[in-house]
């Protein structure tokens, strides 16, 4: 995936951000983006605020550049379920909390773990060229930063890079393999 970006360059940034509870009645992951950090996007009255980066043409793209320790808090899914309703398909930072990162990626959207360095010359590269775009190759597992050339790996787990690139859920993949659990629960016996 080659993209422009995104900048969040605040850290700390917690679930109740990202899709405050009051939002959290509904039990499909429709709408969840209309709310995606709504406390930031909307004054009180449900204005948009012209400073908050998802209202500016500035920056636009499928990838979400994000401050150190994005998605800590709660365990809700919801967070993720808004950041994808909202259209991104990858989020970058330094570190994610461990429950965020998997519900990301139970839900299509690759949390990417890149060093603080790289990180802070991605939101150099975004604040002087706000066009600059990523090279996430998940196969080959690295981040390009297209204006720098820098690249970097990054880990994922194998089973659920394998899920990301067929496009699969846990149950897809289950049912994918129901004649291997088949012949291997009759050999068992």
């Amino acid at each position: 995936m080659t993209s422009t970006c995104v900048p969040l360059p605040l850290e700390n940034v917690d679930t109740d951000q990202i899709i405050p509870a009051r939002f959290l009645k509904a039990t499909t992951k429709e709408g969840f983006g209309d709310n995606l950090f709504r406390d930031w996007r909307y004054d009180k009255d449900g204005t948009p605020d012209s400073t908050f980066v998802l209202n500016q043409d500035t920056y636009q793209g499928d990838i979400l550049v994000a401050g150190k320790n994005f998605g800590s808090g709660s365990s809700r899914e919801h967070a993720a379920w808004a950041i994808a309703g909202y259209g991104f398909r990858a989020v970058v930072s330094s570190f994610f909390a461990d429950i965020f990162k998997n519900n990301s990626m139970n839900n299509s959207l690759l949390p990417v773990v890149v060093s603080a360095d790289f990180l802070a010359e991605l939101f150099d590269s975004l604040e002087k060229k706000p066009a600059t775009t990523l090279t996430i190759d998940l196969p080959n597992q690295t981040i390009t930063n297209n204006v720098t050339h820098r690249t970097e790996s990054f880990e994922i787990n194998p089973y659920k890079k394998d899920c990301l690139i067929n496009g699969l859920d846990d149950i897809d993949y289950l049912l994918g393999n129901k004649s291997k659990i088949e012949a291997y629960e009759k050999n068992r016996l």
